[in-house]
């Protein structure tokens, strides 16, 4: 048996180790959280009740569109100048989605330009080999076609550009970056807006939008809060080539007027007078003469435009430039700029008779014309 002394020593010491215990407990908060969260208990789940009623909306209009939409990936032919062997290379990404139950397939003309080749996945996983139909490049639109068996994906319901209004919700669905597919939403920032195309060509009446439009978005569709399609996601305005809030689209309209003949001839026909006239220096006539109208600058020989007698612009004798003729309405529809003319005429087809009212010094006439096929 300890003595005493031994004892008073032992518990002394145990005594002051259960102080420094207590002091390093009230010293080491964290210490003390850890201890006490590795025995605490999960925490209840707060139920979350039903989802808002815009939120069920934009659900079902994902789901029930989701299935139209595909992936594309094309291909190109390349030849290695030392063995001389034809490889295919990957060359881009982009979207596109289903129009018919014919296996045709909807997309931009960028998306498909240069290649040799091209798969399209489904959203089911399927993929297959697509050939060109046709394309437009002046409206940057192409058609695809896959040879799809019994069970086709449906096509997305069409529906209308021209009565689009600024502030209208709008989604696009689409394949960012190769990623699985996308949906993203927005409104209509603007109408009627026009970019350049690479061609040199101008593509007109594009619908402006804040929905985030990343580059594989391109050739997806945009569409209404009816899941109705109005545009095709065509272009985003971004130094960085990231999105940033400017989107654009081809409306539905152009689409529905230039794809079924895509598919029947392989190739859009825009109807032409005959004339030339030119985008830039058509604004700038337009403010130094104080007119709202398309300046004609040359009329080609032959052309309906020639055979309806409309006058050219020309140079007087000192050099001057003497406006000639000056179109400001088609069929009663005012043209302001060249764009409105040349939209005008695409609603017309080759062969028809349309009416142009002109500005000819200071006289507004009206001139029948019977429209040709472009070149």
């Amino acid at each position: 048996m300890p003595s005493p002394d031994r004892f008073a020593l032992r518990l002394l010491a145990a005594t002051a180790a259960g102080l420094v215990l207590i002091a390093a407990w009230h010293a080491a908060p964290l210490l003390r959280i850890e201890l006490l969260a590795s025995r605490a208990e999960p925490r209840t789940v707060t139920p979350r009740g039903d989802l808002a009623a815009d939120e069920h909306a934009t659900i079902a209009l994902f789901e029930g569109a989701r299935d139209s939409v595909v992936f594309i990936a094309t291909v190109q032919r390349v030849v290695d100048p030392w063995t001389r062997n034809a490889l295919q290379v990957p060359r881009g990404t982009g979207s596109g989605f289903v129009w018919d139950r014919l296996g045709h397939v909807v997309t931009n003309h960028h998306v498909v330009a240069g290649a040799t080749g091209a798969t399209v996945r489904l959203a089911d996983g399927r993929a297959f080999a697509a050939s060109l139909v046709g394309t437009s490049p002046a409206h940057d639109l192409a058609v695809l076609r896959i040879g799809v068996g019994a069970d086709r994906p449906p096509p997305l319901p069409v529906g209308t550009s021209h009565d689009l209004r600024v502030g209208q919700k709008v989604f696009a669905i689409g394949n960012p970056f190769g990623l699985d597919w996308t949906l993203t939403t927005g409104i209509v920032s603007a109408l009627n807006r026009e970019l350049p195309t690479d061609a040199g060509g101008v593509v007109e009446e594009l619908i402006q939008t804040d929905a985030a439009i990343n580059p594989g978005n391109s050739g997806g569709p945009l569409l209404d809060s009816a899941g109705r399609l109005i545009g095709v996601n065509t272009a985003i305005f971004s130094p960085s080539g990231a999105s940033a809030g400017i989107g654009f689209a081809v409306p539905v309209d152009t689409v529905n007027r230039v794809v079924p003949q895509l598919i029947a001839t392989g190739r859009y026909v825009r109807p032409a007078l005959g004339i030339r006239v030119e985008h830039q220096l058509n604004a700038a006539l337009a403010q130094r003469f104080g007119v709202e109208g398309v300046f004609v600058i040359e009329v080609e020989r032959g052309s309906p435009a020639a055979r309806a007698g409309i006058r050219p612009a020309r140079l007087g004798r000192d050099g001057a430039f003497e406006p000639g003729d000056v179109i400001v309405a088609v069929d009663g529809r005012p043209v302001p700029r060249v764009a409105d003319l040349l939209n005008a005429l695409d609603r017309a087809a080759p062969g028809r008779e349309v009416m142009l009212t002109i500005l000819r010094e200071g006289r507004r006439l009206e001139l029948t014309v019977v429209l040709e096929a472009g070149r």
